[in-house]
């Protein structure tokens, strides 16, 4: 039977997961799961704990929100044949929107016990592991601004950073040199996704998988912000994508430069800085997913 360590953050969520603690323990103890339980302070506290789940033969769960998952995957990616899991506690949980698992806390508990082991890709940029979606140019605002939010906005956050970047946009110009294709443009964003979800639900990305092999690389054109606000309601069901101001591609490995300086985010949370390279590693680690 599967031994666990739930990596905690207590104040994800809107701080909702102390209230939801005692059900998931309960729920695990009736799936006759072992498993104990850290708190994290800061995201290195999740390495830490990543690490010593390991060391002990145990499977590190992420009861968190997509940072936290993020941070687990990629210390683990550095552990041969290292297994993770996951269980919702953000606010957006866009990972576990991405591979099936319920946003029910309680009913996630079952691919703990029941689950099958995956191998997935992650994404590295300057030599930065990432588990989803890593973007820049308007997003770096956007993030910026979601993450200083209010936390009883809840899911609210991801609304007010995509407003509050709009205001303040300006365009930039970018470079971008996918598996060796250039491409030169005046416009808001570059993405790198892994995976298809960001930003609570967003369906950015919406044929991305996270076991190809390769990155859907979406570049957002130049256009007015009218134009720009009239295609956001669609991303949420994604369809977007075809719409001729956007440049999609895929490739394996991404150089990315702009004008000026951006902070490339990935999983919610700063990652690096530009310029960067940003590339797949594959099957880089396994992970617990609905059987």
């Amino acid at each position: 039977m599967r031994s666990l360590l739930l990596i905690v953050n207590p104040a994800a969520g809107g701080g909702r997961i102390p209230k939801l603690l005692p059900s998931v323990r309960r729920r695990l103890d009736a799936l006759g799961l072992s498993h104990r339980t850290e708190l994290t302070t800061s995201l290195d506290d999740a390495t830490e704990f990543t690490n010593d789940a390991l060391d002990r033969g145990e499977i590190p769960v992420a009861f968190s929100g997509d940072g936290v998952a993020g941070v687990v995957a990629r210390a683990a990616s550095y552990r041969e044949g290292a297994v993770f899991g996951v269980l919702p506690g953000g606010t957006g949980n866009d990972f576990c929107g991405h591979v099936g698992i319920s946003q029910d806390a309680v009913e996630a508990c079952d691919v703990l016990a029941n689950g099958r082991e995956h191998a997935i890709d992650l994404g590295e940029a300057n030599g930065v592991r990432f588990l989803g979606i890593a973007s820049f140019g308007y997003d770096s605002l956007a993030n910026e601004a979601a993450n200083a939010a209010p936390r009883f906005l809840g899911s609210g956050v991801y609304i007010w950073g995509a407003v509050s970047a709009i205001v303040r946009w300006r365009q930039a110009n970018f470079a971008v040199v996918a598996d060796g294709v250039e491409k030169n443009f005046e416009g808001w964003s570059v993405l790198c996704a892994n995976t298809s979800r960001y930003g609570g639900g967003m369906l950015i990305a919406p044929d991305a998988a996270i076991d190809d092999g390769q990155f859907d690389v979406i570049c957002t054109l130049k256009s007015s912000r009218l134009r720009f606000i009239r295609m956001f309601p669609k991303v949420f069901k994604g369809t977007h994508i075809d719409d001729p101001n956007l440049d999609v591609s895929r490739a394996s490995e991404v150089a990315v430069s702009a004008d000026r300086n951006f902070t490339i985010y990935a999983d919610g949370d700063p990652l690096t800085e530009l310029p960067a390279v940003i590339k797949i590693v594959p099957n880089a680690v396994k992970v617990l997913i609905p059987a």
